[in-house]
């Protein structure tokens, strides 16, 4: 089972919660530009992601998905058209990154609720930065939403159920996300982080949700 060995379980409840917003802006319009000016071909599948993630087109930047196996966890080709968010996962963020993929999740889409389960997941923090959103998309963690806006940077407890909602009739959502070790200063802005950003996860259901 994917693993990480030697590196130590991270108790995520006690450390995350559910969904953390760090006290962290990227410049999410330069971000937006390198993707879309990916070739098309570059969305034509799921980058190896099976499952619930079926959903969802994904390209990896490091590393490789979790059913293609222990492969290296090591940069892809394209990373290097992307120097804005190389830059943001080698330095502005100071921990080191292992998995990184951009995931699109087209209109009117959803990730099932999951666990993510190979000790892997246990020992990593996953960073989600939206690079392309709408007001319709919710990253549900348990019974809380969270609407990750453009410029802004969270930290999911993916060792607790969550989902992605996408219920725009028109338009996608894209997220990169990546995985790192903690550090100390990867630890000092999740202590920073706001914590109760979210909102029941009933009222979407309801349709009586607000941002």
């Amino acid at each position: 089972m994917l693993d990480l060995p030697g590196h130590p379980v991270l108790d995520k409840q006690a450390l995350i919660g559910k969904c953390l917003r760090l006290p962290l802006r990227v410049d999410a319009q330069a971000i937006l530009n390198e993707v879309a000016a990916l070739p098309g071909a570059t969305w034509d599948s799921t980058g190896g992601r099976i499952g619930v993630h079926h959903a969802a087109q994904a390209v990896f930047l490091r590393g490789y998905a979790p059913a293609e196996g222990n492969k290296p966890i090591e940069e892809r080709p394209t990373l290097a058209q992307l120097p804005r968010i190389r830059e943001l996962i080698s330095s502005t963020i100071a921990a080191p990154a292992q998995r990184c993929l951009l995931a699109r999740l087209p209109a009117q889409a959803r990730i099932a609720a999951h666990i993510d389960q190979a000790p892997y997941f246990h020992k990593t923090l996953r960073v989600h930065v939206p690079v392309e959103t709408n007001e319709a998309v919710w990253m549900i963690c348990q019974d809380e939403a969270f609407h990750m806006a453009p410029g802004e940077v969270w930290i999911i407890n993916n060792s607790n159920v969550h989902a992605v909602c996408n219920e725009d009739p028109a338009r996608a959502r894209i997220h990169l996300i990546c995985d790192f070790l903690p550090s100390p200063s990867l630890l000092e802005l999740v202590a920073g982080a706001e914590r109760h950003a979210g909102i029941p996860a009933a009222s979407l259901r309801a349709g009586t949700a607000q941002q």
